[in-house]
């Protein structure tokens, strides 16, 4: 294995893939910092670590399941002269369980119905953790079959998981924080969302979108806001001043 990672040519296989595992871990931490909203703050850290614990254990499974992924690319049935796969038919069922699940949660958000008991909090965290499996799951069937076709090699793709699980667990509470203290950044996390949805069914139906589009949207959006949040800054430091005699 040693050998393995002493070329060259390794390394550029492994920074391609790390590269494509941070770009699923944006979509991902985004999702845990969401639903993890839902918990008290107490128990926000441990669903988080343990959320992506789970989901990069799931990606790992993955990778060690390629025979099985590479066979979801073959035509399994037939509607209306569209032939779906079996990634096609995940990707459609993932996709309508993160569209549904983000636009409840933005209708929630918006019309500010949360309350949240101690016997939920219970139930929920179990809910909240296959959640993030699921959806991650769906989200790593892509990357699992773009790295299969950059590498056969399973200690490269395994290590560009691990490395990409420590830059998510580093970015996840700072994220997380952002969801929580500003209203905007839980606004335009959830839209980002309510879109990825909307991708993933495309994807199963063959549309292919670049999702470098759904990205830029999002970086706007997070530009949008920040811009925001300084002008209520500028604000709040200027009306002092003026209610000064």
């Amino acid at each position: 294995m040693l050998e393995l990672f002493m070329q060259p040519e390794t390394w550029v296989i492994f920074t391609t893939l790390f590269a494509l595992e941070i770009v699923l871990g944006v979509d991902n931490v985004v999702f845990i910092s969401v639903l993890c909203e839902r918990l008290p703050i107490q128990q926000r850290k441990l669903a988080r670590n343990l959320g992506i614990s789970l989901a990069v254990a799931a990606r790992v499974v993955l990778v060690f399941s390629i025979s099985w992924v590479m066979s979801l690319t073959q035509p399994l049935v037939e509607v209306a002269s569209i032939s779906l796969t079996g990634r096609d038919l995940i990707m459609l069922a993932g996709g309508a369980f993160l569209l549904l699940k983000s636009l409840k949660e933005l209708w929630s958000w918006l019309t500010h119905h949360e309350t949240v008991n101690s016997t939920h909090v219970r139930t929920g965290l179990a809910v909240i953790l296959l959640q993030i499996v699921a959806v991650d799951a769906v989200f790593s069937m892509d990357s699992v079959i773009t790295a299969v076709g950059l590498t056969s090699d399973v200690p490269i793709m395994v290590a560009a998981i691990l490395a990409s699980a420590v830059v998510m667990v580093l970015t996840a509470e700072k994220i997380n924080n952002l969801v929580s203290r500003y209203p905007g950044f839980k606004t335009l996390a959830l839209l980002f969302l309510v879109l990825l949805g909307g991708l993933l069914m495309a994807e199963g139906f063959a549309i292919h979108i670049n999702k470098g589009y759904v990205y830029f949207a999002m970086a706007f959006g997070l530009v949008l806001e920040l811009c925001h949040i300084q002008l209520k800054k500028k604000q709040s430091i200027v009306s002092p001043r003026k209610a000064q005699p």
